[in-house]
């Protein structure tokens, strides 16, 4: 069967992953769905949290992408990204001095800007590439008793979301096609669609700290490819709960929503990286509203966890309530094409 570009299918990638033997006591957290993170208990007080993710959508900016992306990750399990490590291929036809020059630098622009050091990797031409790809990988560590993930959020619990959806996308749909779109957009527009990369921007890792700090987080998730909707399904599928979600109070932006109408893409199902997800105590939910909002950024309350294992439910602005549309790959893949 031939698979669509993009993630593997949830089913499929669920039947792969229960074949991993679960064989040494010190691994907390092994791969699953909605589980972006390994964690290794280092002791009794310590874990270490292991992440590694590619960057193929994107050309333009992949350093800055790659280390962003993967202490995203490291980020929502509460732990501190600290090390960095990259494998840069480069196609045979662009693989000059200046691309990897242009990438090292912003490898690390970014590594340096979250306080990460970059320790090793690997870098080549490779044959039959038509365009870099980086895989990065980024280990942190956390207090144990610190230590969360996708798998904690509980019934009752409040869902929030930092800053609004789609906001990778929207940079990467700006960076990748300012060509096609600019018979649409003034140059203006453009550029403020590429700035989405550092404004809203696509880190996390400081709406995470802040959470953390304001109140009781139970489960931290950063939607990418599949976008808010499937990362919304891996939430619920990690967490054995329910979500019900209020369409209306999910942030997208009227650029990404300019974007998508010229692309006919659907902004739900776009990468999503600059989005956090997170299920807060009921109690707490406000206390981590305004510790956001006082550090300049946006927060809302756009859901709840319930009892019904592994569904989630959106309801829309009429009042009617229906499951929540499923990605099978991430809308921008269909850019590529």
């Amino acid at each position: 069967m031939k698979l669509p570009t993009g993630k593997l299918p949830p089913d499929l990638l669920a039947s792969l992953l229960a074949s991993v033997p679960h064989n040494d006591p010190r691994v907390l957290v092994w791969p699953g769905i909605g589980l972006d993170a390994a964690v290794i208990a280092l002791d009794d007080e310590r874990c270490l949290v292991a992440k590694t993710d590619p960057i193929t959508f994107a050309t333009d900016a992949i350093g800055w992408y790659a280390v962003q992306v993967c202490a995203n990750d490291i980020a929502t399990t509460g732990a501190v990204p600290r090390w960095f490590l990259a494998t840069l291929l480069l196609p045979e036809a662009d693989g000059n001095a200046e691309l990897a020059e242009a990438i090292f630098a912003q490898v690390r622009a970014a590594s340096e800007n979250l306080g990460v050091s970059l320790v090793g990797g690997h870098s080549e031409i490779t044959y039959g590439l038509d365009r870099p790809i980086i895989v990065g990988a980024m280990l942190g560590e956390v207090a144990r008793h610190r230590l969360i993930t996708a798998s904690g959020a509980r019934p009752g619990d409040v869902l929030l979301l930092t800053k609004g959806i789609a906001i990778e996308a929207t940079a990467i749909m700006a960076r990748e096609k300012a060509g096609e779109l600019t018979r649409t957009f003034e140059p203006a527009f453009l550029e403020r669609c590429q700035g989405f990369l550092d404004n809203p921007g696509i880190s996390v890792v400081k709406d995470a700290h802040i959470a953390c700090q304001a109140g009781r987080v139970h489960a931290m998730h950063d939607p990418t490819e599949g976008g808010l909707a499937n990362g919304l399904w891996e939430m619920a599928q990690a967490a054995g709960v329910g979500l019900l979600i209020d369409a209306e109070c999910v942030l997208v932006y009227e650029e990404t929503l300019a974007l998508c109408r010229v692309m006919g893409l659907t902004p739900w199902g776009l990468i999503a990286s600059g989005a956090l997800l997170l299920s807060v105590e009921a109690a707490d939910a406000k206390k981590v509203i305004d510790a956001l909002k006082a550090e300049g950024i946006w927060a809302a309350s756009i859901g709840r966890v319930t009892q019904a294992a592994g569904g989630v439910l959106v309801r829309q602005a009429t009042g009617v309530v229906g499951e929540l549309r499923r990605f099978d790959r991430d809308e921008i893949a269909r850019l590529f094409e």
